[in-house]
């Protein structure tokens, strides 16, 4: 993997009433997306003691690709519904490895 690729973490809490609901929209968007151009990396974790905390955790190959990404109909869709779901607002962040 080359350490110039972009890494993202993007962190999502459910609110505890919409769990299920919220775990089946994020599974939904991991085939899809890892057949991205530029996808590298592409996994949905969900926290043993929260389980309304869910991370995606990303490795893209470049700001471009990322960018393509969000544009995408399952992204757009998800973000539509997602937000009554959610107990706040997404943490999404942008890393470049260091060393």
């Amino acid at each position: 993997m080359p350490e110039n690729n972009l890494r993202v973490v993007a962190r999502m809490v459910a609110n505890p009433e919409a769990i299920d609901e919220v775990r089946s929209i994020l599974v939904g968007l991991v085939e899809p997306t890892r057949a991205e151009p530029g996808c590298v990396v592409y996994e949905l974790l969900q926290n043993n003691s929260d389980p309304t905390d869910f991370t995606f955790v990303e490795e893209w190959e470049s700001d471009a690709a990322l960018d393509a990404h969000l544009s995408t109909e399952h992204i757009r869709e998800a973000i539509s519904r997602l937000p009554a779901l959610l107990a706040r607002e997404p943490d999404i962040r942008r890393y470049s490895v260091v060393k």
